[in-house]
């Protein structure tokens, strides 16, 4: 079992007012899921389900945060949720709400780094499968394949992540004028990358999700209103991805090969 103290745990959408049901289609025919809602009380959440595996949670903006564009958060999992946000505030992190209870879940809280990218942490309540860590899985489409930081300083921003999650530093690539893109991995495999701001207005997170064909998978997402924003690019491994918006706006990328296989 990969052990969950710094591994991507969970995905997150918060979508515009009255957009929910419309931006679970979108995913639902770009990644092949299955979306329900929650039976949650007092909130309106949907889950998200590949392969039998619940993979991500939908919900719309809060109320009071309107302000707040579309976009996608990526949780960490975490041992203990009110340790790691005292350890987030010791590295010059901030802690922007919790850490609260999330009723037959666990405990969670949004957070950003020093350098302002926002990401979550979550405890979950302990679970006999082992299965805390199903949103993440490298060798199934639909679910969270590599997560990638862009930062107006990843030095630093690897030195905070590694001191609060114990990541370690992989294979660097040079990218020119972009500067390095430096893995980094946790529990033995590479989990994703960090590098400069790029085109990126603000240091964030983005979120890549596998699929079995990127060209098939651009297509479901123009169909779906759904822009590319970047590629299909191939990067180191063979691989190929693609960097896109949803119709509400919120930013997602795709991994995988270029074409469907069987």
């Amino acid at each position: 079992m990969a052990k969950v103290h710094g591994h991507p745990i969970w995905f997150e959408l918060a979508t515009a007012k009255g957009q929910l049901a419309a931006a679970g289609d979108f995913y639902a025919s770009v990644l092949g899921w299955r979306i329900a809602d929650s039976g949650m009380e007092g909130l309106t959440y949907h889950l998200a389900t590949a392969d039998g595996d619940m993979v991500a949670g939908l919900m719309e903006i809060p109320d009071g945060m309107e302000g707040m564009p579309p976009n996608w958060t990526l949780y960490f999992g975490v041992d203990d949720a009110d340790q790691a946000a005292d350890d987030i505030r010791a590295a010059g992190g901030q802690i922007h709400a919790g850490p609260s209870d999330i009723p037959g879940t666990g405990r969670f809280a949004v957070a950003s780094d020093p350098q302002g990218a926002p990401f979550g942490i979550l405890a979950t309540l302990p679970m006999e499968d082992g299965r805390q860590t199903q949103a993440f899985d490298q060798k199934k489409a639909g679910h969270g394949n590599w997560t990638e930081l862009m930062s107006s300083d990843p030095a630093a921003g690897f030195d905070f992540y590694a001191r609060i999650f114990g990541w370690q530093k992989s294979d660097a690539m040079d990218m020119g004028p972009m500067g390095t893109y430096q893995l980094f991995r946790h529990d033995g495999g590479d989990i994703g990358g960090m590098m400069g701001l790029g085109n990126a207005p603000q240091p964030c997170w983005l979120s890549y999700f596998g699929v079995n064909g990127i060209n098939p998978a651009i297509q479901r997402i123009r169909d779906g209103g759904g822009t590319i924003q970047h590629g299909p690019q191939e990067v180191p491994g063979g691989a190929h991805i693609a960097v896109a918006t949803d119709p509400q706006g919120a930013w997602f990328a795709l991994v995988g090969p270029l074409e469907e296989t069987s």
